[in-house]
């Protein structure tokens, strides 16, 4: 009985440090939205057309600078895979 509870023990323990491995797709980001509507409302009134631009615009900025890093990511990846020997 004893041999179990440490087991049991010991298992909790790692539980929330395994858990961390376990996570999978994007990691998750902090909240830009409060940053967008500060930059966009300096310029534009909150709620009207050109603010609801400026938002989109942001967004689509942001999701091109992911992509873009994504992409330097796999070619760093697939550079190390053909040229192994080369530093």
């Amino acid at each position: 009985m004893r041999r179990n509870s440490v087991r049991l023990l010991a298992l909790l323990l790692l539980a929330p440090l395994l858990a961390g491995c376990l996570e999978r797709g994007q990691p998750t980001m902090a909240d830009t939205s409060g940053d967008d509507d500060a930059f966009c409302a300096r310029s534009h009134a909150v709620g009207s057309t050109d603010f609801v631009n400026c938002r989109k615009d942001r967004d689509v900025q942001r999701a091109n600078a992911n992509s873009r890093v994504d992409k330097r990511q796999r070619n760093l990846g697939e550079y190390m895979l053909n040229n192994p020997t080369r530093p």
